[in-house]
Order: structure tokens, then sequence, then C-alpha cells
């Protein structure tokens, strides 16, 4: 079984890489371009049909605000590229946002980040699986029919990818998402070029007339647009990845990662206005609820994604074009929740550093990921999709919240930066650039801190509350991990002025050593323990038994009497033939007549060589270990004997050194007496 295990890790996972490897697993950029922007690359693929999703509600005159709507988004995008490439500069290290909070408004502003930024990368990963697999299954009806189990199955699939390292996942992941970047750039420029020759693009929804679900005039008209342009501002997700991932471009990092920054920002925008004209282009009709909106829809209509109807309208002279986008923009979809793959375990990494999470996060795996930070993330996704369903509407409610929180408190700590760098640089270069970086940076504060207001506004009630609800959670959690962690380290702490205390007995050398090895049957085991017991030279030694049964327990001592042993041999009454209690009871009586004593417990435990043999063997010894561990004053000392499926496990793992074949050592000393 053990061997059928580690074959199925190494055939996913690979041959583990040494500590020393890390170095060649940092990316180029054009291998860092897929693996971290491709979250805000995709986002284009679904903000465009939130705007008109939210629009349907007013009705088709809505629809004139959406290219209007779409430049916001897009100007907004812009300026927190700009300000993020100051960021990279500032802050290499990969703490990103966090890092920024932290050293520059404080702790708890930190964890406000670092909480906003796990929940986020988490709807990253639910929102992007749902929203690719209702892309194929425009293609596709029984994938759109069971879209739970192909999240799940994908889901599966990324994690998988990412154990395998981030150089992996990258190599693997960049051709599809250089083929969506051309695919959509280039049925932008067909769909123009078309246009202009005079071809009557149309959608598939065009001839469909599309009925306000209510009429709105107004405050509530304009609480509608800007509802819309908070959807919208889902396009912005994933900026932020690239700040958290510079310790992963190839030197120099700083200005390896505002490039490939620049070049996201550059992309997503030309991709955002080129749809939106498109959808306003092909007359594509895109309701909240077709089944009552869209008048003259046949019985059954299937409503499609908007980029898949604008797809069918530009190459409805070549349907493989079609095809090709639906699948492409799926897989983009699926793929960029990658960004939270290679975001949340380093970000996970870094708070497990500073004590904020649990160290195993910090430690790296066979291939030199972020292990435990991915398998975490991706259970916390899993849970969100069963919970909603898949549904993408459902789940983008919950999105954009945690990102703006970061984007907005990570602009306020790069002002106080350079506030504080100003304040000793004398160079008047040096402060010009400063001061234009400090500019960037609060156009950028006062753009995502407007968004951040209209999301919280537009947002709350629709879903936004169970967001900052589980952001108020981990940074609760957080703050409890790092208070147990630092009461730890308090209690562990060699104080010099503490040693005089009359309760500090741990500075004084205990007066005796009261060893007892416990006996079940006198066999080899129980030797074992015992010669190891008194090896150890204490200053009283002693057996004990518990009687659970009159008739075992009289063999037991008759036969230790018939051996001669010179260690007395106690047995402990136990009506009602329990084992851990009596033991119990009898190591507090021992310590309560002696408590400067120390009592050491010997404990013979079975080594077995498959997880089936371990659930036949030692669940009384690891009961009463696991108690005896809170006992003040009390060692416990496994003293282990290897079975037969132990050794013959051992020796099929041994590793052959080179020569050792050649010599005759490869095989058991058995063997080779006998070929001499």
């Amino acid at each position: 079984m053990s061997k059928i295990a580690t074959a199925a890790k190494r055939l996913v996972l690979g041959r583990p890489f040494r500590s020393d490897r890390l170095a060649h697993t940092l990316l180029p950029k054009r291998i860092a371009l897929p693996v971290f922007a491709s979250d805000a690359l995709s986002s284009v693929a679904y903000a465009p049909e939130e705007i008109f999703l939210t629009l349907s509600v007013a009705g088709l005159s809505a629809y004139g605000f959406a290219p209007w709507i779409g430049v916001v988004v897009a100007l907004v995008m812009l300026v927190v590229v700009a300000s993020y490439r100051q960021n990279v500069h500032a802050y290499p290290s990969g703490g990103g946002d966090y890092e920024v909070a932290t050293t520059n408004l404080g702790r708890y502003f930190g964890l406000t980040v670092a909480s906003a930024l796990l929940v986020d990368y988490i709807l990253t990963v639910a929102v992007s699986t749902a929203s690719g697999i209702a892309n194929i299954g425009s293609a596709l009806p029984f994938v759109g029919d069971h879209k739970v189990l192909f999240c799940l199955l994908v889901v599966g699939l990324l994690t998988a990818m990412n154990l395998r390292g981030i150089r992996e996942s990258g190599a693997a992941f960049a051709i599809p998402t250089y083929g969506f970047m051309v695919g959509v750039i280039g049925m932008v420029i067909w769909g123009v070029v078309r246009a202009i020759s005079g071809a009557d693009l149309r959608a598939e929804s065009a001839g469909f007339e599309l009925h306000a679900e209510t009429s709105m005039t107004g405050i509530a008209f304009a609480f509608l647009i800007l509802r819309s342009f908070s959807s919208g501002c889902a396009a912005l997700t994933g900026v932020e990845a690239i700040s958290n991932g510079v310790p992963a471009f190839r030197k120099p990092k700083s200005r390896n990662a505002a490039t490939t920054l620049l070049m996201m920002g550059v992309v997503a925008v030309v991709m955002l206005i080129g749809i939106i004209g498109l959808a306003m282009l092909t007359h594509v009709n895109f309701a909240d609820d077709p089944a009552t909106q869209l008048v003259g829809a046949p019985a059954g209509y299937q409503q499609k994604t908007i980029l898949a109807q604008i797809a069918a309208a530009v190459f409805s002279n070549f349907p493989p074009a079609f095809y090709y986008i639906s699948f492409v923009t799926g897989i983009i979809l699926v793929l960029a929740a990658n960004t939270a793959f290679n975001g949340f375990p380093v970000l996970g990494s870094i708070l497990a550093q500073d004590r904020y999470l649990p160290r195993q996060l910090h430690t790296r795996g066979d291939r030199l990921a972020f292990s435990n930070g991915i398998i975490f993330l991706a259970a916390l996704a899993v849970v969100l999709i069963v919970a909603f369903d898949a549904e993408v509407t459902r789940l983008i409610q919950l999105y954009i919240v945690g990102v703006f929180v970061s984007f907005t408190c990570s602009q306020a700590g790069m002002i106080r930066h350079w506030n504080r760098l100003l304040a000793t640089e004398q160079d008047r270069s040096v402060r010009a650039r400063m001061r234009r970086s400090q500019v960037i940076n609060t156009i950028g504060l006062v753009c995502t801190g407007a968004v951040l207001i209209v999301v919280l506004i537009t947002k709350f009630a629709a879903g936004a509350w169970i967001a900052i609800a589980a952001m108020a959670g981990i940074f609760a959690l957080m703050t409890a991990i790092r208070k147990h962690y630092d009461t730890v380290a308090a209690e562990l702490r060699m104080a010099q002025d503490e040693k005089d205390k009359s309760d500090a007995n741990w500075s004084v050398m205990p007066s005796r050593n009261h060893a007892i090895v416990l006996v079940s049957k006198l066999h080899l085991p129980t030797l074992r323990a015992l010669s190891y017991a008194k090896a150890t030279r204490p200053d009283v030694l002693e057996a004990v038994t518990v009687n659970v049964d009159d008739a075992d327990t009289r063999d037991l001592v008759a036969e230790w009497d018939r051996k001669g042993f010179r260690t007395p041999l106690k047995v402990i009454e136990s009506p009602y033939r329990e084992i851990t209690k009596p033991v119990l009871d009898y190591v507090k009586r021992v310590r309560t007549d002696n408590p400067r004593d120390v009592v050491t417990v010997f404990l013979p435990e079975y080594v077995v060589g498959h997880w089936w043999e371990q659930l036949l063997h030692n669940q009384s010894a690891l009961r009463l270990k696991g108690r005896l561990l809170f006992q003040p004053g009390v060692m416990v000392t496994s003293v282990p004997w290897q079975l037969q499926s132990a050794n013959q496990r051992e020796e099929s793992r041994r590793i052959v050194t080179p020569g050792q074949i050649r010599r005759g050592l490869d095989t058991p000393v058995e063997q080779r007496k006998t070929r001499t």
C-alpha cells in the first residue's frame, strides 16, 4: 500500500527538488505573465458581462451607459497598475500589500489587508472556475448541466499542477493564456474590420426585446449605475498578485515585475474596451432573468455568455473560430485560479513566518512549492463552489470587496512610505522621483477608495457582507494564533529573574528518577523495555501491570517469579477492566508522595509495516501516552519493537549506493553468505 501511494505521489508531483535548486524555479517575464496575470486578464471575460447584467434591470435604454462605465473601469485599472509599479520597486520582498500596510500603517492595518487578500484569493478560485465552466458549458450543454462536478475536477487538476512547482505550472498554462489574449484581441480587430466593411454583425439575442424588470429614475437609477460600475471593477482583481510574487521573478526582480505589470494592464484594458464595444456593435441583449425579460426568445432558451455571443456574430462565416474563443475563454477563466494558487501560498508563508498562521504553511514541499498552502486554498474553494452551486452571479457579489480593501490600504501606506523617505532625502532629482511616485499613489488612493465606498454601498446587502464577515473572522483567527505563539514563546523563554521563584521547579534538578515499565505480557518487547529502563540507571525501577483478567495476571506473576527478575512487578487492580485510568492514578500517587521526583514511564510499542497493522496494535499505548503527556513531572519514553513486516518494508526502501551492486552489497546478508 505504501509503495502504491509513493508511486502515485511521484506520478502526480514528479521527483523532489533539492533546496539548492530554488533559483532554477524562478520565472522569466514570458512565463510570469501567464502565471501572475491570468486572473486580471481573464476578468475581462466576465466583467463586461456583469456590467450588462446589472444594467439589464432598467431595460435596453440603460445599455447606453455601458461604454462609459467601461472607460471609467479602464482608467481606474491604469491608475492601479501605475500605483503598483511603485509598490514592486519599493517592496520587492513579496509581502505585497500586507508588507506595505504593516510597515507604514501598523499591525492591524496589515492584518486587515492580509485577511482581505486571503478571502479574495479563495473567491478567485471559486469565481474563476465557475465562470470558466459556464463558458465551456455555452458550447457543451453537458458541462453546463454538471457544472459543480466539473468545477471540482478543475480545482483538483489545478492543485496537482501547482504542487509540481510554480515553474512547471506556469509553463503548462502559458499556451492557453497567450491563446486567449491572441483570440480576444484578434476577435476585436476582425470585428472592427468587418463592421467598417459594412458587414451586419448581430448577436443571437439581438432580435429579442429586452424588458426592464422595474422602472427606475433618479436616485434608484444612479444607484444602478454605481452598482454596474462596481461589478465591472471585477476586472481589476488579480492586479495585486504580481506585487506578492516579486520573489518568483528572475533578476532584476523589481524591474521584471514592473514590466510584467505594465504589459498586463495594457492588454487587459484593450480587451475590456474591445469586448464592451463589440457587445454594443452586435446588439447583445443579456438579461438578469432571461425567462421574463427576453421577449421573443424561444421556449427553453439557454442564454450564452456575452463573449460567446460576440464570437458567434463576429465569426459567423467561420464557426471554428467561435468554438476556439469559447474553449480558450473557458480555459483561461479556469486558469485564472492559478493566480490565487501562486499568491495565497506565498502570502500564507509570510503570515506564518510572522506567526499569524500555522507554521506548517511556511514550509516548502517536495517540489519547492508551499504545498500546505496550496492544499488549504483548494479545500476552502471547494467548500464555496459546493455551497453556492457554482453560480458566478452569486459568487461575484462576494468578490471585489477584499481586493479594494487591500488596494486602498496599500496606496495609503505607500503615501506614508514616500513621506518618510522625503523627510531625510536631500538629492533634488531623487526627491522629484519620490514626489512623482507619491502623486501616482495619491491618485490611486482616491480612485480605489471611491470604488471601495461604491462597492460597499451597492453590494453589501447583495452578499458582500459575507465576505466582510469572513475577513473579520480571519482577522480574529490570525490575532488568536499570534497570541498563542507569543504565549508559548514566553513560557519557553529562559528568564533569569524567574530562577529564584519558589514555583520554578523546572530550574531545579529533580531529586530522583522513578522509572515505571508497563507490562502486559512477558515477551521480547517487554524485555527490551526493561533492559533499556535499567540502562538509564533510575533511582527507582519497577514493573507495573494492570489486572484486567485474573487468570492472565496470575500467569504473568508466576512467570515473572519463575524467571527470577530482580525488578519488582506491581499489580494494579482494575475492577472495571480499564487500563488508562489505573495507570494515571498510580503515577499521580507517586508524584504526590515525592513532588520533586521525576516519573519516567516506559511504553513498549510495536513498529509495523502496513497501515492496517497499526489498527491492530498500540491502541492502548497510544491512549495512555496521550493522557500521560498532560501530567506534570512525567516523562514518557516509547521503546519500539520492529515486527517482521516493518523490517521487510525497510529492506524494500533501502537505497542502493554507487558501487554497492558491483561489490555484492545489494542483497541481504544471508544471500551473500550463500554465494560465498
